[in-house]
């Protein structure tokens, strides 16, 4: 079969990363924060915090949508993070 029409295997959860894009005192980010960690310590998914007022570029790309959460370095959502929707997006 041509690689045009093979999909590409699934990554298991535990080799993906979340990021978490964030600034201190943010009630969002704080809500953002608890449902990226129960996520990814259910399914064994490495995760990372970054905060955006450290960062210039991710300050310049992100700050109207904070929190922003990354999956494998792509952006999965911004402002409220969807528990189903980030557990579906680390296993499929």
């Amino acid at each position: 079969m041509t690689p045009i029409f093979r999909r590409n295997a699934p990554r298991a959860p535990q080799d993906r990363l979340v990021t978490l894009v964030r600034k201190p005192g943010c009630h969002l980010c704080d809500d953002a924060q608890s449902v990226v960690e129960k996520v990814c310590a259910d399914l064994g998914v490495p995760w990372e915090r970054k905060d955006i007022t450290q960062d210039p570029q991710l300050h310049d790309q992100y700050w109207e949508q904070i929190p922003v959460v990354l999956v494998d370095g792509e952006q999965h959502t911004f402002w409220r993070v969807n528990e189903n929707r980030l557990r579906k997006a680390l296993t499929e």
